[in-house]
């Protein structure tokens, strides 16, 4: 390690020398070449002048050599120093009573320490440790400051301006989704279409595909060209590429990814473009890993704009408002995207021309006097006229300015739009008639400096960058995320990290179950192409309505991702449309237990639940289009299960394959399927969609206490075991009982199970005891073993990996033992609950406001009802609170699972609507 040590001097050392030979060495020729052409033209002074400049800029080349020397020093130095650590820690035993010392020995953890010391750059954790996070009044711009300049900073670079047109659609917010592409997106985007053909200065970005396809699929061919020319010309641009713009705290990064795949192919497929620029206004904060899957896509740029207001003045004092976003686990600039953070409250025009608002309102031509909307500072705009121009022209460019001083280059972005802007004809025209009166006026007075006109997106950013690289300027490196956000005073947006947890739990149902059924349907396809020799597919097999189901289920997905839905901060009627989507793609493949990503569905010839008659209208079109989504798992399955394909017959009127659980409505839960036994076997097929090896717990819900599952293949018997059914907390039910067995799953493997009805008291069964502190236990059953636990008696459970202990009087757990090494760690689990602030805006969707008080230890009127269940399969400790039950499970498998344990929560509450 020493010779890597000295090796890496070394080189070091010898990269510094050959950089400063190198630039002396340019320095001498310049200054060569300078001299020759003083002889020959007379204007000394002025070859002098630019002789300077060249050797200042090669001295701050020689800077960042330094800097960049420097820091390969220090990374070589903290290296060094891991190393050393690393074989003291091999020599020294670490002490088991502190998890952090343990930490810091992990490579991850020192690699994040030498890349946080090791790089020049903002790291938003230092920021937000420095930040006093107040609000002072910084005058006209409220959360800033007062911004100042000489009027001849811009004689050497003039200020060029780029005023990019948008409008904001939110897929589903106060309307539905099809209801705002009715009333307002389609008549934006006709619109759009012939008034940028109107005049060829004129620009236009969009970012919502999913409105974007919607409104394609209605053009006729000639409009459609129409669109393809303003493309091509760099009119229209469509930035970001997503079928939304997505949440980035809520969402996983599936989903993230399934949204963004849905609209570039899109995108790729019908207009043969490919986005370069990301468009993220109003998810509400910002996260690395959506920038991650960005430059993944292809972007190299990205603008941003909900950030906590102290963030943003901190970084508009240090002109830090564009810089490249890096990842906090990489050392190397592969993951940079480069990033502009909008400075001011919001992006509507008012606070997008600088720092004014009562300024920025009066070019916001949408609002002049006659119009629908106003500006609320009661200074309206007025229309350009050769008598006002100078003035409206000079009280425009010094916003210009101002904003200009918050950034390194002479190069600004201006957004021009709002939400659902360019409804009508007539903002079309107010907007780029006045704004192009003022834009020919700049151009007629040079003695401004300022080139202002329409632009996209990637119009600015190749500007911006051809002006850094002129300039020999680096944006600085950011690592971090941008949450939580906050607006204003103590306003943080932290309300919808839990706003509707019902549809953010159907969110990931979907997502996991979506997967699961693209894959079965992916084998089946490669698998009848291969029987059949010829690339063909079944005479009679739907492969076409399938593609299209799964098509649709993932963009119901994709459109749920949008920063209003999976947030919870739609209205209700728009919840209930998403909803009612998601119900239509989430039963195709809602066999999916919970997180185990393994499909159960049994055998039965049984025709589907009730007649649909008696259905009123709009249940009738919800479970036809269950129906047909069904068909996606049950055709794919029943065709690669039978043994004699030449048999296979589709008939959706009778299907092979039933669900091992219904969901009966969008806002529903899932309801197990009972299953039947007898002596004749039931088959059970579980698919397992990943690529490994798995040992899972099936659970389904039986008929009868004896029950018996072996592997159809081998006859191998399953471990199993045989629990109550709880109808309530200290009732069992006596009809139905619930199976569990273990699944030994090959990759991508469909492995049929029988389930059997078994000689009485053959099957296990398991023991609960109950406790209830203070109150004797009222729960009986006649099925199973029940017993009183003993007063005060510690509630323990184990396995071979570990050993559990729970508070006799709650249940909750305290302690945890680690069998193998002996390691014994205090737990703490606490349920607390916080007051509303007494302010006039409290918590909602959105916003989590507090009380002023502490977080207060939850409590109830009446203790806990404790229930200890003990298998062969797995064992529990369930506490039924007033409010809520908490459960933690050990697995008594073989594998990873089986050394940690399992926690789980549930509420009485209905959480499906605030």
């Amino acid at each position: 390690m020493m010779k890597r040590g000295q090796l890496l001097s070394v080189l070091v050392g010898g990269v510094f020398c050959l950089a400063v030979l190198s630039l002396y060495r340019m320095l001498e020729l310049m200054q060569g070449a300078e001299l020759q052409r003083s002889r020959e033209r007379p204007e000394v002074s002025e070859d002098l002048s630019r002789l300077q400049q060249k050797i200042d800029r090669l001295e701050r080349l020689l800077n960042n050599n330094n800097h960049l020397v420097a820091t390969l020093r220090d990374s070589l130095l903290h290296r060094k120093a891991s190393w050393e650590r690393e074989n003291r820690e091999q020599q020294v035993n670490v002490s088991s009573d502190s998890v952090h010392s343990q930490a810091d020995g992990l490579p991850g953890c020192r690699l994040a320490e030498e890349i946080k010391d090791g790089t020049n750059g903002v790291q938003l954790l230092d920021v937000y440790d420095l930040l006093p996070f107040d609000n002072p009044d910084g005058g006209a711009w409220k959360q800033g400051f007062e911004i100042s300049y000489h009027d001849n900073e811009w004689d050497q670079q003039s200020l060029e301006v780029f005023l990019v047109p948008h409008s904001h659609n939110d897929p589903g917010w106060l309307k539905t989704f099809d209801s705002y592409y009715q009333d307002q997106t389609r008549h934006i985007l006709d619109n759009m279409l012939i008034k940028l053909s109107e005049d060829s200065r004129r620009r236009m970005i969009w970012a919502e595909i999913s409105y974007f396809s919607k409104w394609w699929a209605e053009l006729d061919d000639q409009k459609r060209q129409m669109v393809k020319r303003l493309l091509k010309a760099g009119q229209l641009e469509l930035v970001t590429g997503g079928w939304v713009m997505a949440d980035e705290a809520n969402s996983h990064y599936f989903a993230l990814l399934d949204q963004l795949m849905e609209g570039h192919l899109w995108m790729q497929r019908h207009l043969g473009v490919q986005p370069s620029s990301g468009w993220a206004i109003d998810p509400f904060g910002h996260s690395p890993s959506m920038t991650y899957l960005l430059k993944g896509a292809g972007l190299q740029n990205m603008v941003i704009q909900r950030v906590h207001y102290a963030v943003k003045k901190h970084f508009a004092r240090q002109q830090t408002l564009e810089f490249l976003w890096r990842q906090s686990w990489d050392s190397s600039p592969r993951s940079d995207i480069t990033c502009h953070m909008m400075p001011f409250y919001s992006y509507d025009v008012p606070h997008t021309c600088g720092p004014n608002p009562a300024v920025c309102c009066q070019f916001d031509f949408h609002r002049l006097p006659g119009r629908r909307v106003v500006c609320p500072w009661r200074i309206s705009p007025q229309p350009i006229t050769e008598q006002n121009i100078k003035e409206r022209a000079l009280l425009l460019l010094d916003q210009y300015r101002q904003k200009s001083h918050l950034f390194r280059s002479p190069v600004l972005l201006v957004p021009l739009g709002d939400d659902f802007r360019f409804v009508e004809s007539s903002e079309w025209d107010v907007q780029f008639q006045n704004y192009q009166k003022l834009f020919d006026y700049f151009d007629q007075h040079p003695e401004l400096h300022v080139k202002a006109r329409f632009g996209t997106l990637s119009e600015y950013f190749r500007t911006l960058q051809d002006h850094l690289s002129t300039a020999g300027t680096n944006l600085p490196t950011l690592r971090g995320d941008f949450f939580t956000y906050a607006d204003r005073d103590d306003h943080y947006w932290s309300g919808y990290f839990t706003s509707r947890p019902f549809y953010k739990r159907l969110d990931r149902i979907l997502e996991a179950t979506l997967r699961a059924t693209e894959v079965l349907f992916s084998l089946m396809l490669a698998e009848m192409r291969h029987f059949h020799g010829n690339g063909q597919l079944a005479a009679d097999f739907p492969a076409v309505d399938h593609f299209l189901h799964l098509t649709a289920a993932r963009r119901n997905l994709g459109l749920f991702q949008h920063h209003d839905a999976v947030t919870g901060t739609a209205r209700d009627p728009v919840v209930v449309d998403y909803g009612t989507s998601f119900s239509v793609s989430v039963t195709v493949s809602v066999v999916t237990p919970w997180l185990s990503l393994a499909l159960a569905c049994f055998v039965s010839f049984v025709p589907p639940c009730s007649p649909l008659e008696d259905q009123d209208q709009e249940q009738t079109r919800l479970f036809h289009s269950i129906l047909n989504l069904r068909q996606v798992l049950q055709s794919s399955a029943h065709w690669l299960l039978l043994s004699d394909k030449s048999q296979y017959h589709h008939d959706q009127s009778k299907p092979f394959l039933l669900m091992d659980d219904v969901i009966a409505a969008h806002d529903a839960l899932p309801q197990k399927t009972p299953l039947t036994l007898s002596d004749k076997p039931r088959l059970l097929v579980v698919f397992n969609p990943s690529a490994q090896l798995r040992s899972s717990v099936i659970s389904v819900v039986v008929d009868t206490l004896d029950a018996r599952v072996v592997d159809a293949e081998t006859g191998r018997p399953m471990a199993a075991q045989i629990s109550a059914v709880w109808e309530e907390p200290s009732r069992a039910s006596s009809e139905a009982f619930q199976l569990d067995f273990v699944a030994e799953l090959p990759p991508l493997s469909l492995v049929i199970y029988h389930v059997t009805k078994a000689s009485v008291g053959s099957a296990h069964r398991v023991q609960y005891t109950i406790s209830r502190h203070g109150d004797p236990s009222a729960v009986k059953s006649k099925h199973f073993q029940v017993s009183e636990a003993e007063v005060d008696a510690p509630l323990s459970l184990s396995n071979k990996h570990i050993q559990i202990w729970s508070s006799s009087e709650s249940g909750l757990l305290q302690k945890l033992c680690l069998l193998q090494s002996g390691l014994v760690h205090k737990v703490q689990v606490q349920f607390l609950w916080y007051g509303t602030t007494t302010k006039q805006d409290k918590s909602g969707a959105y916003l989590f406001l507090p009380g002023p008080e502490e977080a207060q230890l939850y409590s109830s009127s009446e203790p806990p009802l404790i229930r200890v269940t003990r298998g062969p399969v797995f064992s529990d400790i369930t506490s039924r609170f007033k409010h809520f039950t908490h459960r933690v499970r050990l697995y008594h498998l073989e594998g990873k699972r089986e050394s940690c344990p399992e926690f789980s929560l549930s509420g009485c509450p209905d959480f499906r609507l605030p």
